[in-house]
């Protein structure tokens, strides 16, 4: 809300020299946000002149410009200003491209010295032969419109100054204003009105109500008809509980906006229009009442305010049709919708520049049904803030009163002698507070009286009572019309605390509770981070909305699953083609790696752990209550079990290589080696035994994914992924990645990983090399000699695959390497032999193995 200082002072006790600045200091007392300070870019002398000569002359550029004698000190006077370019005669010689103004005519001369917006400096110069010691200006130039073609002749906009006048006062430039934020529970101050009354608060000063000094007629016969017809309210609360009508006839079309009313609209933010449209604005923002004018002559019948019909259409004052929601509030005439209440009104009865009868609407909408609007229809507007944050039910009536009165005294109109008010008052509840709960609440040990005189001050009508237990003085509230946000004991202590003053509140540091640190996930999910950060991986963050073919690529292992795979969709997703939620975190990695990569990035190791949404086969509850309603215990419950499981995942994804080139080192491509490197690293952090087996996964590459499993339940997979699934993503062929349930690992991993006992006595090593099968898995190999060499076995590890010459066709080499140690005595070369040869034992009879 800009507030400009001239205005306020109409109803307040501003200063006359205080300053915006001044003003948002003693609006930030009152809890009132500064924003920003505007005023109009234009500084220097800048007067009013009389042309005395138009000399007209063409120039081989083929451009006619006039030569002008320009008076700018009244006659019989001298020019009093000094400086470079100012002819002390009183006469300005000016070089001037518009043609619009004759002889005699007065106009706004910028003298050298001044300087008009965007630091435009006005000097004397030669131009076109001439030395041109000032300009006569434009409104564009001037800052106060655009799209005028030629100078501004006062006298069009009925003016008739004497000359030399300072053209910042006669236009009231001179003026700022400052501008705060106002909270959504405060739309009272969204008007210079409830800025005043706020700024008194403030400083203790006397606040002058202009709605008081409006005499209102009352309701008659012989207003417009008008019907409130709400048969459908939402929430339980009607859309409109007031539609006030007045009629203003014979307005002069062609009446301008006089200038004080025009530089304050646009230091309050709002581009003046036409003189009617300048008026509703205007009134708007002094009393916070939305109006909206119809051309009388336009409507049809009588006025009825009703929800929309299905498939009902609405033109708006934009040109766009819209389509209507049954849940629309309109108000319509004999011919159908004319506007959408509080938001927008309707083209068919717009005001024009012909128009010569307006009917004026001031109405009180339901803020749930304009806000609900506003938001379908995407049409944000001055006044459906206002009505969507709350108007004063009991300045309808002077706010169409007030309007009426600018369109007969600056249009001409006259005004009707009917009145239409029709609607019924809301019910304001009281509210109850102890004198002692706002020092319980805030901290601050607040006076009785200071209570009281707070709740005095702000408008309502407040008695006292007594508890007759404790003898506590109970205070009895009946909140301001304007102040409907004011509901439960608990904002009458938000207005005492800030009222009073919040620099009274004690500064009070917290004392934080006792705690037990990290949960045993906490901390794994953390030490997990850490370790993959000091491995050389770089966590990233995505958003978890993907697309429904994302999630069935990666979010389940086979095609059949991936079909009947559960998804939550998005009500209101950020773009169509992201509309669910993530199933995997691979899609988001992939997506951080793509982008990398095409920006030239090349050598990448990346990881994400966060959550997937796994919904069940109920979501949510088939009968949910309307807004205000609280739910059964039933629907509650059906909603807490419609919660989508969200379990931690991790995912990694590996592309390029794994170290920049130099000399004597040549890095090594990124395989499916990696991502099972980093799933072992993890599982080694958090102390479970992890087992690689191979596996399928339709989103992988045959041959090349494993299965990561944990006490034989699959937890994840890794490898290299598909080569044409990655053609589409733009990302190289061997591109590997890995992704396994995170809470599954930490599940599985004991509550304290105990270090094994540091071995003195020294280690005996031997290798094994065995023909199987091409088919035949090398980890189930490997477990197997495992089992079989028994306790003197301390590590197993495949370190070669063979195929070729001196193998047959079908048959593979794998070669391990067993380290054995005895934990009591140095181990002989036989004992490690015959745990070998147990192994190689287990192996032929498992696997038909063949030792080579």
């Amino acid at each position: 809300m800009r507030i400009p200082l001239s205005w306020l002072r109409e109803y307040t006790q501003l200063p006359a020299d205080a300053t915006a600045e001044d003003l948002l200091a003693d609006l930030v007392k009152v809890g009132l946000e500064e924003e920003d300070v505007h005023g109009f870019e234009l500084t220097g002398p800048i007067v009013v002149g009389k042309v005395l000569e138009k000399t007209p002359e063409e120039h081989s550029n083929g451009k006619t410009i006039n030569w002008c004698r320009v008076q700018v000190v009244p006659d019989g006077q001298t020019q009093t200003l000094e400086g470079k370019g100012i002819d002390p005669s009183g006469v300005q010689g000016v070089v001037c491209g518009a043609h619009n103004f004759e002889v005699g005519d007065k106009v706004i001369v910028t003298l050298p010295g001044a300087v008009l917006p965007g630091n435009f400096k006005i000097s004397a110069r030669k131009t076109y032969g001439h030395t041109s010691a000032g300009m006569i200006a434009s409104e564009s130039e001037l800052g106060l419109g655009e799209g005028h073609d030629g100078i501004v002749v006062l006298s069009e906009w009925g003016l008739d100054p004497e000359i030399g006048t300072d053209v910042l006062e006669l236009l009231h430039l001179d003026d700022e204003a400052a501008e705060i934020n106002v909270t959504p529970d405060r739309g009272y101050v969204l008007s210079i009105r409830g800025a005043a009354r706020e700024y008194a608060h403030a400083t203790g000063t006397e606040f002058t109500d202009p709605a008081c000094a409006i005499q209102v007629p009352a309701a008659n016969d012989s207003g417009w008809s008008v019907r409130i017809d709400d048969t459908a309210p939402i929430h339980g609360q009607p859309g409109a509980t007031r539609f006030v009508a007045r009629r203003v006839d014979a307005i002069d079309p062609k009446a301008t906006t006089p200038s004080w009313m025009s530089a304050r609209l646009r230091l309050a933010g709002i581009r003046p229009l036409s003189l009617p449209v300048d008026i509703s604005n205007y009134v708007m923002l002094e009393l916070g009442q939305p109006l909206h004018f119809y051309d009388a002559e336009k409507l049809r019948g009588q006025i009825v305010v009703r929800r929309a019909h299905e498939g009902e259409t609405l033109e708006t004052l934009d040109g766009k049709t819209r389509k209507l929601h049954v849940e629309d509030l309109l108000i319509t005439d004999d011919s159908g919708a004319i506007g959408m209440a509080g938001v927008m009104g309707g083209l068919s009865t717009e005001v024009s520049d012909t128009t010569t009868s307006i009917l004026i609407e001031s109405a009180n909408f339901d803020t749930v049904s304009v806000s609900r609007t506003q938001r379908r229809h995407r049409l944000p507007s001055e006044a459906s803030k206002r009505n969507t944050r709350g108007v004063d039910w009991h300045v309808a009536d002077k706010a169409a009163q007030r309007a009426a009165e600018l369109l007969v005294e600056l249009a001409g109109g006259t005004m009707g002698e009917g009145v239409t008010d029709v609607g019924e008052p809301p019910v304001v509840p009281t509210v109850r507070l102890r004198a002692d709960y706002p020092s319980q609440l805030v901290g601050y040990d607040y006076t009785e009286e200071q209570v009281n005189q707070v709740l005095v001050d702000l408008g309502g009508h407040v008695s006292q009572q007594r508890d007759d237990t404790d003898g506590t003085t109970i205070f009895v509230v009946t909140p301001p019309s304007w102040r409907t946000d004011l509901n439960i004991p608990e904002d009458l202590v938000e207005e005492v605390a800030r009222l009073v003053g919040y620099s009274h509140i004690p500064a009070t540091l917290p004392v934080p509770p006792p705690g037990r640190g990290l949960t045993k996930a906490q901390r794994m999910r953390r030490q997990i981070a850490d370790a993959l950060a000091g491995a050389g991986l770089i966590e990233t963050l995505s958003y978890p909305f993907v697309s429904e073919a994302q999630n069935k690529t990666f979010g389940s292992p086979n095609e059949e699953t991936a079909a009947a795979q559960r998804m939550v969709k998005l009500a209101n997703p950020i773009s169509a083609e992201f509309g669910w939620l993530r199933t995997t975190i691979l899609p988001g990695l992939l997506e951080t790696a793509r982008r990398n990569v095409s920006r030239g990035f090349r050598d990448i190791a990346v990881y994400e752990s966060g959550k997937v949404f796994l919904p069940s086969a109920t979501i949510g509850s088939p009968e949910i209550p309307p807004l205000g309603v609280r739910p059964t215990d039933e629907v509650l419950a059906e909603l807490e079990v419609g919660i989508p499981a969200q379990p931690h995942r991790l995912a990694a994804v590996f592309t390029g290589h794994d170290s920049a080139p130099g000399p004597g080192h040549t890095p090594r491509v990124y395989d499916w080696q990696d991502p099972i490197g980093a799933a072992l690293d993890i599982a080694d952090v958090a102390g479970v035994d992890l087992t690689i087996r191979q596996g399928a996964h339709h989103s992988f590459h045959p041959g090349r994914v494993a299965e990561l499993v944990v006490d034989g339940i699959v937890i994840g997979y890794a490898g290299e992924l598909l080569p044409k699934l990655l053609e589409d993503w733009d990302l190289p062929v061997r591109t590997a990645a890995m992704e396994l349930n995170l809470d599954a690992l930490i599940a599985a991993a004991p509550n304290v990983v105990e270090a094994h006992p540091v071995v003195t006595y020294p280690a005996t090593y031997q290798d094994v090399a065995l023909v199987v099968d091409h088919q035949v898995v090398a980890a189930d190999v490997q477990q197997t000699l495992q089992q079989a060499a028994g306790d003197l076995l301390e590590h197993i590890g495949l370190f070669d695959v063979y195929t070729g010459a001196g193998i047959d066709e079908g048959k593979k080499s794998l070669a391990y390497n067993l380290r054995f140690r005895a934990t009591d005595r140095t181990l002989t070369a036989d004992e490690a032999s015959q745990a070998r040869l147990a192994a190689i034992a287990a192996a032929e009879t498992e696997h038909g193995a063949v030792l080579r």
